[in-house]
């Protein structure tokens, strides 16, 4: 297995490590950060999940930049972004720092195009992200951070970004999920 896939099985491998700080109830107390008070446990969480979002980044520059792109990556790369989004949005649901409704949106979303991909990939087909899941990805990533970090540096604005990036995040999932599926509607007509 080559470096950026490694890199790749990182991300899924710090995926329970993120979920254990986040949801078990460790009394560590609390960190002050620029007026926002973030449970100890919470804060390590966020780190994890900052840390294990730039793995994102960083098996993708590996991959292009030594041509050690694969199949396998291709898979793995969105799958792991998808279980590692996917747990942070049930954990902030779980806080109470993000809508429901808008979680399962997201995550249906997920969902329906990782169909599309396994539907295409049985007809040998594989998809590599395009610069609109890209956007989508790093947005979600973008929220999920700030909300992760009870909206650090705003709180002190009185902003809530970390919910007006979620629903940026929102936007751009709606919209890249409409596009593989418009641009792969040939898949239904050719269906039987």
């Amino acid at each position: 297995m080559n470096i950026p896939n490694q890199i790749t099985i990182s991300r899924i491998v710090l995926i329970p490590i993120f979920l254990l700080f986040m949801l078990v109830p460790f009394e560590w107390g609390v960190i002050n950060l620029l007026g926002t008070s973030i449970p100890i446990a919470h804060f390590i969480g966020a780190i994890i999940f900052i840390v294990a979002s730039t793995t994102d980044w960083i098996d993708g520059y590996y991959a292009r930049k030594f041509n050690l792109v694969t199949n396998l990556g291709k898979f793995l790369d969105p799958l792991a972004d998808k279980l590692l989004v996917s747990s942070a949005l049930i954990v902030l649901v779980d806080l109470e720092l993000a809508a429901t409704w808008i979680v399962i949106t997201i995550i249906a979303r997920e969902f329906a195009v990782t169909g599309l991909r396994l539907v295409l990939a049985g007809g040998g087909e594989v998809v590599a992200a395009n610069n609109l899941g890209k956007i989508k990805t790093w947005t979600q990533i973008v929220a999920i951070s700030s909300l992760l970090l009870y909206n650090i540096i705003f709180e002190l604005w009185n902003i809530p970004f970390g919910t007006i990036s979620l629903y940026v995040a929102l936007f751009f999932t709606v919209w890249s999920g409409w596009d593989y599926f418009n641009k792969n509607k040939e898949v239904f007509k050719n269906s039987k």
